[in-house]
This record gives structure tokens, sequence and C-alpha cells, in this order.
């Protein structure tokens, strides 16, 4: 039962209905169900292997308020007892019971259960007769139901009734001695089909009745407020059924949907919704009118080609290679090697009396411990240096023949390093620099005296070509 109960109420919160017991307050039923004995012959409740005993019925409801009713039930049949064992015992009856009706959900709800409580009386006669020895008080009569509405008018009816006897003896046995718990009760499983009763008019067929519609002309299927109005949950006044953005409050030139910027660009769609722009390019600015947003534009507050970027095509230094490709745009250059200027014989020697004021400590790639020409020297080769940044340099390391080859193969290698580490750290691009060792493979002199050994100690620059060579 309880599981039943359950379902039920889960069912009911899906759906809705438009008809309104407000309307409609009065309910008549017609029942037909079976009734079970519980007492001192035994308990047949919920079993089916006993017998069963039949009855009708019929029902007046009226509504009292959203979750509450009040019930008139009246009922004929048999009840009694057999399991073809033991004694039983069989009676027609009739009963009336009066019961208050909670409803677990509101009127509109397609699917209603219901638990209720009240009281009633049972005769144990086929004709109605008052005597007060032929019938029983049931305190209390109490149960669950459901109603499941087929029509705004008809609704399908299941309930369960539990009727507590103030006697106990119309089983044939009286030993209950006055304790309610010991006395005869019963319980009917009952199914009918009610009707609503009353007069109400819903043109626009909202579930709402015209004498309470505020918004009479509601298209059909929209769900409504209580006042017959569609709902608007954001408030913006745009109806939920109209609204794209029901959940948000918006424009009514946009169905619903905000626009922060106030561009006629909805949010959603605003690719710049805090920045008001154009249509045109859902919702971005144009600064400066050249079709290109400002978020894509290079240049957005000066006029240019799309190709460009948005950019207008300079060329400052008047070498042939617009401003945006030029590696060096203030300085003429080649359009091979990016607008920079080419090196020349001068600056290569330039870097060769540099680099051959370069000092190393004895046999190591140290330099020379307080020796200030040669930071001075390392400092204007990077001032040339950085003034061809497209230009790649090999720093190239020599040594005199002293030591073994694979000795000065090394060290040559180190102090090429060195010099190439030291520019780096000042500022040269490392893309620009490589090193490279020589040993004592190339001597500019001899090494069979101290003075040629001394030239053949040393660190050149060559100009080894550009930095997109094999790239552009």
């Amino acid at each position: 039962m309880k599981k039943l109960l359950f379902l039920c109420v889960a069912i009911a919160f899906t759906f809705t209905s438009r008809a309104q017991t407000e309307d409609k307050k009065w309910n008549v039923g017609l029942h037909a169900g079976v009734t079970q004995y519980s007492g001192d012959l035994g308990r047949d409740w919920y079993k089916t292997d006993n017998s069963m005993y039949g009855f009708g019925g019929l029902s007046v409801s009226r509504y009292l308020g959203k979750l509450f009713d009040v019930n008139l039930l009246l009922s004929k049949g048999t009840m009694g007892y057999h399991n073809g064992t033991t004694a039983g015992f069989r009676s027609d009856f009739n009963a009336v019971s009066i019961n208050l009706r909670f409803n677990i959900v509101a009127p509109e709800y397609i699917i209603r259960p219901y638990v209720f409580a009240g009281a009633g009386a049972i005769q144990f006669d086929n004709t109605p007769d008052f005597h007060h020895e032929k019938y029983d008080f049931m305190l209390p009569s109490t149960g669950a139901g459901i109603n499941i509405r087929l029509t705004p008018v008809i609704m399908l009816n299941l309930q369960e009734t539990f009727m507590f006897s103030n006697h106990d003896g119309r089983d044939g046995v009286d030993n209950a001695a006055g304790k309610m718990a010991k006395k005869d009760s019963y319980v009917t499983h009952m199914a009918g089909l009610t009707f609503n009763m009353g007069n109400s008019v819903d043109t626009d067929q909202d579930g709402v009745s015209d004498k309470k519609d505020t918004c009479p002309g509601t298209p059909v299927g929209v769900t409504v407020d209580k006042m017959g109005c569609p709902l608007d949950k954001d408030a913006d006044g745009v109806p939920d059924y109209m609204d794209n953005c029901p959940d948000i409050a918006g424009s009514k030139m946009l169905n619903g949907c905000p626009d922060k910027d106030n561009d006629g660009v909805e949010d959603s769609k605003d690719q710049c919704p805090d920045q008001a722009g154009t249509v045109a390019l859902n919702g971005c600015p144009d600064t400066d009118k050249d079709g290109i947003a400002d978020k894509e534009d290079k240049c957005p507050t000066v006029a240019g080609p799309k190709e460009n970027g948005g950019c207008p095509v300079l060329d400052a230094d008047k070498d042939g290679v617009a401003d945006k490709d030029d590696d060096c745009p203030s300085v003429a250059g080649s359009i091979s090697n990016r607008g920079c200027p080419e090196v020349t014989t001068e600056v290569i020697e330039k870097l060769k009396i540099q680099a051959r004021s370069v000092f190393f400590n004895t046999g190591k790639s140290t330099f020379k411990t307080g020796d200030a020409a040669t930071i001075t020297s390392l400092d204007a080769m990077r001032e040339i240096l950085r003034n061809y940044p497209n230009a790649k340099f090999s720093i190239e390391g020599h040594t005199d023949s002293d030591g073994s080859n694979a000795f000065n193969q090394k060290l040559s290698e180190d102090r090429a390093n060195a010099v190439r580490n030291a520019l780096i750290e000042k500022g040269v691009k490392p893309d620009n620099l490589t090193a490279v060792g020589f040993g004592e493979s190339k001597p500019v002199a001899s090494n069979k005296t101290k003075t040629g050994k001394a030239q053949n100690r040393r660190t050149e620059v060559k100009h080894v070509g550009s930095i997109y060579q094999d790239k552009l």
C-alpha cells in the first residue's frame, strides 16, 4: 500500500490538468468492490484464498479548499468470513460514512492521491432498520485512495477503507472485553467512476475559468499562472512561450534575450557582449570602419585592407619591404634579407678586431681574470650584432699547438661557446649565433715562436648567412 501511494505521488507531480475543482465543487460517484474481515474467526485482509464478498456504493463529495474536501459514502453489500475449514459468518449490510479527505497534490494534477479519516455506521441487515442492535459505529473510518482524471468531468477512483467497529459480536463471537484492539474490523477495496458537477467557462482552455482569468486570450497549450496569464519566469515582459531566453531577463525586441551593450545583438550571439558593435560583425566594434572587427584588426584605429590585417601598407624605410614584414623597418635593407641591411666586409673586420681582444685564462675557457678589455670587446661585439637581427654569425675558436690535439680541440670549442654564451647573456638572440672549435688545425702564424703562438690563440667571428636561410 505504501509503495502504491508513493508511486502515485511521483506520477502525479509529472502531469497537470486543465480542470479546476474550484469551479466544479460537487462530485458524485458510483463504486463497486469487495469486503474483507478481521476478527475472532480469523483475518483475511489482502488474502485471495478465502471467500470475498461484494458491495456497491454511491458517493457525494464537496470541495472545501485546494487540498481538502468532505466525502459522504453510502454502500450496500455482503460482509463475512469463510475459509472452508472453520466456522464462518455472512451478513448483508448497509453502511454510511462521512470523511474529511486530504489531497496530497493540488487540483490541477491529473493524478491525485489522498488520505482520509472520519466516522460512520454499518447496519448488519438487508434492509434499513434503525434498531440499535442491528448497527455498529465505525470509529474511526480511515484509509487512502487515488483519483485519476480521465476528462475534466470524469475521474477514476480507487480507494482502500479501514473500518474499526465499536462492537465485537457480528461474527458470532464476542470476547473483546471492551478492548478496541480485539473488536471486529473490516477493509473494503473499492473502484468507481466519479463525476465533477458544476458550471465553469474557460474560453482559452488554460485551466483558469473566465471569471478568474486576467489574460483570457492565452493560446491553447500555454502554461499559465493562477490568474490565467502566461508564465514569465524572468519578469522581462515577454511570456515564456515567446521568450527565447526564458530564464534571463532580456529585451522585447530580441524575443526576451539580454543585450548588455545594447547593440542589437543578443548576448548569446554577441562575440563582444561588453562592447557595442555592429550586427554585421556579430556585435563587435570596428573603430576605423574598415570592415574588420577591432579584436581581429592589427591596426584598429587606422583603416587598412583585410589581407594586410586591417593595417595600411606602410614602408617607412622605403626599401620595398612593407613594415609589417620588415624585420628592420627603420633601416633600409634588402628584400632577400627581410628588409634588414646586409653584413659588409667592414662590419666583419670590426668584429674580427673586437674578437681578438677577448682573452682567456691559460689553458681554460674562462675569460682572463680582471681583464676589462675583454668585457669592453664583448660589449662592442654585442652592439654590432644587434644591428643585424637577421644575420647569422659563427663564433670560431682556435688554439696554438701546445698540448694534445684532443685537448686543443675541446678547449677551442669551449672558448667559442664561452663567447657565444656571453653575447647571448648581453642580449644577442641565440638564433643569430653558432659556435665551433678548430683546435690547432688553422694556424695564422708559426707555432715555433711565442709571437706566432699568441696569434694562433684567437677567437674569430664570421658571417655565415641569414637566420631565414632555407626557411623563406
